[in-house]
């Protein structure tokens, strides 16, 4: 006997619940350390709640059901990384992704190849944005080491706003951005998500830098916070900022490489892909079952 698999139309009955209670824990949270996303998160949990509910629905419906698999498929792939925008709002949507991730896997998507002019445009993109990212994480790390070597109030607290302003407007839709992208490529191409290690990799880096702007965030809000009425020791604080900008830095540098050497080679799940059995060729076949004359030679096949 098979081990029991979650079923997706209760993990999105479950999900509904779970974007209620989020949006409402959300909305209330007393003195949001960001607004904007306090905003999104509310607006963006209630659209979940419509969503899962409405997919419950459908799925249990065989006439509905595929068009509602499809819809459901695009939606969580969406959220997921919308998802990591909310965390500046409350922490409750790494539970979120969690179950956007389950349901995803469950619903057992699959996605039809990109076409040359499209894939090139989703290259464009995805190169496009990824290369600004690496950019932005660069003068987020000369910004940071400003900020705690400045001698002067205003270049110290110019530098801290500046770290506040680009994390907010430009490192977090930049994240988003970037992932989307990257993911529409594997799934779109041969490479796929799962069975090269160099693409597996480059999502393990993707979703990591999410978790570690996490943290970085409250240091630069409380540096920022400090140095607005006069100059500073930064201390401990400043020096773990650092570190966090030179490690972001540092793993982006890293899925830049792996992006242009594509080092090792597949992983299980691409070795398991290679080993299913395919179906033969038909012509092959009919070929192979043409009676030859006695005393001829069967023309062979170049």
């Amino acid at each position: 006997m098979g081990r029991p698999r979650l079923n997706p139309r209760i993990l999105q009955l479950v999900f509904g619940v779970f974007a209620a209670t989020a949006g409402a824990m959300v909305a209330l949270r007393p003195d949001p350390p960001h607004p904007l996303f306090t905003t999104a998160g509310t607006y963006g949990y209630a659209l979940a709640v419509v969503v899962s509910i409405g997919g419950w629905l459908a799925l249990g419906r065989p006439a509905l059901a595929a068009r509602a698999r499809r819809l459901l498929i695009v939606f969580h792939l969406l959220f997921l990384p919308a998802q990591f925008l909310f965390l500046l709002a409350h922490p409750m949507p790494w539970l979120g992704m969690a179950l956007s991730s389950a349901i995803v896997v469950g619903l057992k998507p699959r996605f039809p190849r990109l076409g040359r002019t499209r894939r090139k445009v989703w290259l464009t993109l995805h190169v496009g944005i990824g290369v600004g990212w690496l950019g932005i994480s660069t003068g987020m790390l000369l910004l940071a080491i400003i900020g705690a070597t400045a001698d002067s109030h205003e270049l110290q607290h110019g530098a801290y706003l500046l770290l506040s302003k680009f994390e907010i407007l430009l490192a977090i839709p930049s994240v988003f951005l970037t992932i989307i992208t990257g993911v529409v490529m594997s799934l779109g191409t041969p490479w796929g998500l799962l069975k090269h290690t160099w693409v597996l990799v480059k999502l393990v880096i993707a979703l990591v830098l999410p978790f570690l702007a996490f943290f970085e965030g409250p240091w630069i809000e409380e540096l920022e916070a400090r140095s607005a009425p006069n100059l500073i020791e930064t201390g401990t604080t400043g020096m773990l900022l650092i570190g966090a900008m030179g490690l972001f830095a540092a793993l982006l540098w890293t899925a830049t490489i792996l992006s242009v050497f594509k080092p090792w080679g597949r992983t299980r799940w691409g070795r398991g892909a290679d080993r299913r059995p395919t179906a033969p060729d038909p012509k092959a076949t009919v070929v192979a079952a043409r009676p030859v004359a006695a005393g001829t030679v069967a023309p062979s096949r170049r």
